[in-house]
């Protein structure tokens, strides 16, 4: 079969195969009209099946024809290999035969023809296959299959094999470039090369096309154990340091696309080698696809072997009988090599052709690429190419990376540990095959020696083309020019911007929650909720719309199912909050079985006088003063007046049974406990916390904005020995009462400890006046931490009412006293096995203390001003189970960090909160939640304990599967919150949450939420770190990925070369947002990230919501050009290579604001924000910008004040200078590029995901 002939499917066009209904795709743009049978699975060979009608083989690409892809597919082929321009537009169908045009799927910028139908929105689409020819990374590429006409230039050759592109439509059998021409277009040649949209555009596909059942999954994918313990250590996730070798990172550098797609598109080869089989193709122009040497896109190097890249007959004579290709490698977790000079070296087994003896690394060389300062960025092949990967799995050739801490320096293209991109496809290197200018044309071969000088075409027979048998030509005969390393073109692989826009430009319209398992718009996009059934994405999200049906289904795709609760969430002004329901004197009407609360899913029957549970199908009598006639559907004729039958979210005023010791609760109480030993007072933080109390104490909460608040407040100080103050009304000055047995806590007075603050304004005045004073002279440096806890517990317990206490703490609580810690910070056990201690409190002392808070509802937040190491992991405990919060202020300075623990202290203080709460998670028959993640107590397996709940905590649920769901149903969840509200009344809220079920993969895949997903992988590694090495719960997270992502190629995916990338539409972001979780600084921690600093990280994203965790892992880079419209401008992604020496920028993480200034900015920009029209009068230690009267400056702190408002924490602002130091800082949170801890970029990442999957797959 012809080289180029495409015929993806595994039965012939347009028949249906067994058990899988032919979707009727619509045409995209003007694709084929028929409608394809999609396929079944991967075939094992591609057969030719019969081709759509006007499908002629040798056409050469047809613009339009290559849309063709149905776009339902869900997935996107990203080809890491030649590069061409980035597609634009939709999704190709997942399983339409279509040719896959090497460059085409919808592009938006050739001339395609018209957009695809409708353009539904686009998380539709699950795949898009990135494929190989697909992006015009580099340069105009040629049109057409090169495959006659004069031989291009070996270098014009690897040119054009370089860049990776990713498709969007479904590869073509034969291999990422082999497009089988299309008889009726023109040439597109140029078409290609006018498409420059790098951001990686998919226009939404039509909604029509998505094919209905995507092929039955096959058997389980290497199913790896679901996020359990450690893996067994055959299937260990890449480790950072050695993977296993059964699932080595891909040490290929260059992520030539795996050898079966890797033939090399047409075009990408530009060697006049006909088709096989085919005849000759049609004369192409010259490569106008070299592209320029220096912006590799995917180097790639012959496709791995391990799917043959030809299938078609045997290998072509001028192949001769070459040896086949080395086992693949196994080698180092990931660096790549340093691009330096060709590679001399590579293990012997490695190259599938004989290898000169010169290259022959000695196998036991050590990597050539280690974390180490960067070598200049010359595009050089890499040195020794020992490690690249093109070992012979097994140990000798592995030069293990170091682990992360004793990792040489980093290369420069290599993120920590992957390996660089060598040429190799993602596996193994095979020689170029002949008439082929080597691997990607102008493209080192990496890892590969280079490509000699292509050989004549090869004859036009039918033989196969082994990949694997070709020769391998020697670094002398490659042009110089060739030598040079290309990299793999960033805007060839999927942007997380341009999904971003994408989605805002399609979510104009109220998103209304009526619409079982329909996923909401992302996180990062504004739209307003119309509640019609379902909680709102504010309340609830979920990691898949669609559930499996089975624990089978659901263990061999391995995406977890799980949803992020904020169960007191914040609304925007234009929703309504949840309604409060009041059903009288016997409470919220339930099921009698499961205690589900009355809510959208209960099945009203005989005539109304009783209702069917639909969490476990019991049968309930309705209470005769809740009774009401059915209408003609089975409806309640009240339905749409009570917010339990038709809303997804609303709130029940819990009766007395529903309240502690069966009495109504006292209103809560604030106390404040202030650290006043020397660092304390010396640092300022006395005075300011006394001064702001004054004003803040008019702020507390209240329901109701007209009335006081009924908060009642007490105030401590501490060193060694604790200070009780009595402010009574009738006093006329505050008393002290000092306790200093603080080994047996107790409360020393009970009347005018805990006092309203209007009838005692006076005397708490004068009190906080005097604080500061009192203690000014301190000599104490000594403090103590677990009797300060104590204390306010017995004195809630006292009062007998729940409350908060806000603890204002500087050092190591060393004094002899119950709690006392030590300094236990060792650098030297960070990357051991010992580090998990680290993450772990020191005593159980605190726990012990903790589960008394939780039962008394006394909550504790905690404000930490430390000058060295204080245990955040200890002191955390009794906040984090109580369901606190956490503040830090390291070496705080009043003028510069005050306005930042100000607004955070305003805030926690004024903040909407319920007390004494009880969370607990119902499902339907057939799956339950079996995992929770957050910050609170939990003393059984279903109760979720809360001393306080406020509305920026959310939790993550686990669920998994304990029988089957019927697609018919559904699976249901209901979240309800018992809690006191903050005037001390008991409510409850519920929410409500209903999706789909299906049983084809497919269908899981083209409705999943990957910022859920990566907010659950966060918390589920954070937690892991208290058990696990770092390094086992890395590998674990890249195995789980590689393991859903392989999983979806498999069963989904349209079949297609192995070179080839396939990422589900939805989830096209999971590896480059993956990344940046492996690179955090909680599992890959610089030198210079402190213990405490990661155990503040651990704790504070356990508790995130999936916005929070979406800018923490991925920050918004806005380039501050244009700020003269109401609309921001748009993000760019977060890489170095992305800021331009004459821009000024702004970064924000949610916890960080900086603005970094360019060295060559204009001076009218400067002036416009800071006054001074030079760079070098730039004070960098500002912290707020000038207010200065022009258009710019006003709209900047706008920007600025609106990011701060729509995050739980103030973000202090920091400017930035280029090449200043503080720029070190900066760059830790451009995520897409290589960490100073050895994190990979993402490019590497992602050649690195597609060595696992690849293992995975064969």
């Amino acid at each position: 079969m012809n080289v180029n002939q495409h015929t993806p499917m595994a039965s012939p066009y347009g028949q249906p195969q067994p058990g899988y209904n032919p979707p009727g795709y619509a045409p995209l743009d003007a694709g084929y009209p028929v409608p394809y049978a999609p396929y079944n699975g991967p075939a094992s060979a591609y057969q030719p099946g019969a081709q759509p009608q006007d499908y002629s083989p040798f056409t050469s690409f047809p613009s339009k024809a290559v849309a063709a892809t149905p776009v339902s597919d869900l997935s996107s082929p990203l080809d890491l290999g030649p590069a061409r321009g980035p597609p634009t537009s939709g999704a190709p169908p997942v399983s339409a035969p279509q040719q896959y045009n090497q460059y085409s799927h919808s592009q938006g910028d050739m001339p395609n023809g018209p957009q695809p139908m409708t353009q539904a929105p686009n998380r539709t689409p699950v795949s898009q296959p990135y494929s190989q020819g697909a992006v015009n990374m580099t340069g105009s590429q040629s049109s057409y299959p090169q495959h006659h006409g004069s031989q291009p230039t070996m270098h014009q050759v690897t040119n054009q094999m370089t860049g990776m592109q990713i498709n969007s439509g479904p590869p073509t059998p034969a291999g990422p470039g082999y497009v089988p021409p299309h008889s009726s277009q023109l040439p597109l040649s140029t078409a290609y090369s006018a498409a420059p949209s790098p951001a990686y555009k998919q226009a939404p596909p039509p909604a029509s096309s998505a094919p209905t059942q995507l092929p039955t999954p096959r058997g389980p994918a290497t199913s790896q154990q679901y996020y359990g313990g450690p893996m067994p250590p055959s299937q260990q996730p890449f480790n950072s340091s050695v993977p296993p070798a059964s699932q080595q990172p891909f040490t290929s550098s260059a992520q030539p696309p795996p050898s079966s797609q890797q033939n090399f598109p047409p075009s990408s080869f530009s060697g006049p080698v006909p088709p096989p089989s085919q005849g000759p193709a049609p004369p192409v122009s010259p490569p106008q696809q070299s592209f320029p040497p220096t912006q590799p896109p995917f180097s790639s190097a012959p496709p791995p072997s391990s799917q043959p890249a030809f299938i078609s007959g045997p290998p072509p004579p001028g192949q001769g009988s070459y040896q086949p290709r080395a086992p693949p490698p196994s080698s180092q977790p990931g660096h790549f090599p340093p691009p330096g000079p060709p590679p001399t070296s590579a293990p012997p087994g490695q190259y599938p052709g004989p290898m000169p003896p010169q290259q022959q690394p000695p196998p036991s060389q050590p990597s050539p690429y280690h974390s180490g300062p960067s070598p200049p960025r010359v595009q050089m092949p890499p040195t020794s190419m020992a490690q690249s990967n093109h070992l012979p799995p097994g140990p000798q050739g592995q030069p293990c990376p170091p682990g992360p801490l004793q990792q040489p320096p980093s290369q420069p293209g290599m993120q920590g540990g992957y390996p660089p991109q060598q040429n190799g496809a993602f596996g193994q290197v095979r020689g170029p095959q002949p008439g082929y200018a080597g691997p990607y044309p102008g493209q080192p071969n990496y890892g590969a020696p280079p490509p000699a000088p292509a050989p004549a075409p090869a004859p036009a027979a039918q033989k196969r083309l082994d990949p694997d048998s070709i020769p391998s030509p020697q670094a002398s005969d490659m042009p110089a020019v060739q030598k040079s390393r290309h990299r793999i073109d960033p805007d060839a692989i999927p942007s997380p911007i341009q999904v971003i826009e994408d989605d805002r430009a399609k979510s104009t319209e109220p998103f209304t929650t009526g619409v079982r398992g329909q996923a909401p718009p992302l996180v990062t996009t504004n739209f307003q909720v119309k509640d019609q059934g379902n909680a709102s994405p504010r309340f609830i999200r979920c990691t898949a719309y669609n559930m499996p049906c089975t624990a089978d289904m659901a263990k061999q795709s391995q995406v977890p199912l799980a949803a992020v609760i904020k169960p007191l969430a914040t609304l925007p002004p234009d929703e309504t909050p949840p309604y409060l329901v009041d059903h009288g004197e016997g409470g919220p009407i339930r099921c009698n079985r499961c205690k589900a609360y009355m809510c959208p899913y209960m099945q009203f029957i005989e005539g109304g006088r009783r209702f069917q549970c639909g969490f476990c199908s019991c049968v309930t009598e309705v209470p005769q003063h809740y009774f009401q006639h059915l209408d003609h559907t089975g409806k309640r004729v009240d339905c749409y007046d009570r917010p339990e039958l038709s809303l997804g979210s609303y709130e029940f005023l819990a009766t007395v049974d529903y309240c502690k010791n069966n009495k109504l609760p006292q209103p809560p109480a604030y106390i404040f406990l202030i650290d006043v030993s020397y660092n304390a007072v010396k640092s300022g933080m006395v005075n300011i916390v006394c001064q702001e109390l004054k004003t803040l104490l008019d702020y507390l909460p209240r329901e109701n904005p007209e009335t006081d608040s009924v908060v009642r407040v007490g105030f401590v100080t501490y060193n060694k020995v604790l200070h009780f103050y009595n402010v009574k009304a009738s006093l006329a000055q505050p008393q002290m009462l000092v306790v200093s047995d603080v080994s047996d806590m107790f409360v020393p007075l009970l009347d005018g400890f805990l006092v309203n603050v209007n009838e005692s304004r006076l005397v708490i005045e004068s009190l906080l006046d005097q604080i500061p004073e009192m203690f000014a002279d301190t000599r104490e440096t000594e403090t103590v931490f677990g009797p300060v806890i104590q204390a306010g517990l017995e004195a809630l317990k006292a009062a007998d009412c729940a409350g908060k206490l806000f603890v204002f703490h500087t050092s190591l609580p060393i004094a002899e006293a119950p709690g006392k810690l030590k300094n236990r910070e060792d650098k030297k056990l960070i990357g051991t096995d010992k580090e998990k201690s680290l993450f772990q409190p020191q005593a159980g002392f605190y726990n012990t203390l903790a589960k008394e808070c939780v039962a008394q509802g006394c909550c504790v937040d905690l404000f930490l001003f430390p000058n060295q190491f204080v245990d955040v992991a200890t002191l955390a405990v009794v906040p984090v189970s109580t369901g606190g919060s956490v503040y830090k202020y390291t070496y705080f300075q009043a003028p510069s960090d005050q306005e930042r623990f100000l607004n955070d202290l305003r805030r926690d203080v004024q903040k909407l909160v319920g007390f004494d709460a009880v969370m607990r998670v119902r499902t339907s028959t057939g799956i339950r939640a079996t995992d929770f993640y957050g910050s609170f107590f939990m003393s059984n397996t279903t109760d979720v304990e809360l001393a306080g709940l406020d509305c920026d905590k959310a939790f993550t649920v686990e669920f998994k599967h304990d029988d089957k769901l019927s697609e018919e149903t559904g699976a249901l969840m209901q979240c309800a919150v018992l809690y006191t509200s903050c005037s001390g009344q008991r409510r409850l809220r519920v929410h409500n949450m209903a999706v789909n079920c299906c049983s084809q993969l497919a269908d899981l895949y083209r409705n999943c939420e990957t910022d859920t997903i990566i907010n659950f992988f966060s918390k589920y590694a954070f937690r892991g770190v208290l058990t696990n090495q770092t390094k086992a719960v890395r590998d674990t997270l890249i195995n789980q990925c590689a393991q859903i992502l392989a999983c979806y190629r498999k069963n989904c995916a349209s079949p297609s070369s192995a070179g080839q990338l396939i990422l589900p539409e939805c989830m096209k972001l999971l590896p480059v947002y993956l990344n940046c979780v492996l690179k955090s600084d909680v599992l890959l921690p610089g030198a210079d990230v402190s213990l405490d600093d990661r155990a503040y990280l651990r704790q504070l994203i356990s508790g995130m919501d999936v916005s929070e965790t979406h800018v923490f892992f991925y920050p918004r880079l806005l380039p501050l050009i244009k700020l003269e419209s109401e609309s921001l401008p748009m993000a760019v992604r977060d890489s170095e290579e992305r800021l331009s020496k004459g821009g000024v920028y702004i970064l924000e993480t949610g916890l960080h604001l900086f603005l970094w200034v360019g060295a060559s900015v204009q001076q009218e920009l400067l002036l416009n924000i800071f006054g001074t029209p030079s760079f070098s009068q730039i004070d960098p230690s500002m912290v707020n910008l000038p207010e200065l009267d022009n258009p710019f400056s006003q709209r900047l702190r706008e920007i600025i004040e609106s990011f701060r408002a729509q995050r739980p924490r103030y973000m202090k602002l920091m400017v930035v200078k280029q090449e200043d130091k503080a720029e070190l800082i900066f760059r830790h949170f451009l995520v897409e590029d290589k960490s100073a801890s050895g994190g990979a970029s993402y490019v590497d990442f992602l050649c690195h995901m597609h060595k696992e999957i690849r293992q995975l797959l064969s």
